[in-house]
């Protein structure tokens, strides 16, 4: 699966804009990303476990905000990731998403330019 990261109007980018919108595609997947955007004021009512500006939110307080299985959870963030929308970082026993904006900033980018 092509990440969406390169800054460059090639084909690689167009494969890795297909990736990112399908990703995207998944309502709840869709909804995480929208959550991710203000990480203090959605996740407010669970303490943090790391800083939310530097590593994002605990896979757990994803898990327990949408009401899903921590798998399903998982499986749709490792989605997100591959697409390159999400960073992950592993603190202890807990892994941590952050919304990557830049990459969120280039799609957008992508689809109001004329090509």
């Amino acid at each position: 699966m092509a990440k969406w990261r390169a800054a460059d109007s090639g084909q690689d980018d167009f494969e890795g804009a297909v990736e990112a919108l399908k990703a995207l595609a998944n309502p709840t997947r869709l909804q995480i990303m929208n959550w991710l955007q203000d990480p203090h004021g959605e996740f407010a009512q669970w303490e943090p476990i790391a800083d939310r500006d530097e590593f994002g939110v605990c896979v757990s307080h994803l898990q327990a905000k949408s009401g899903l299985a921590q798998s399903t959870v998982s499986s749709y963030m490792a989605t997100l990731e591959r697409a390159g929308l999400v960073r992950s970082t592993r603190i202890g026993k807990w892994t941590h998403y952050k919304r990557d904006d830049d990459a969120v900033s280039r799609l957008t980018e992508m689809l109001r330019s004329p090509r």
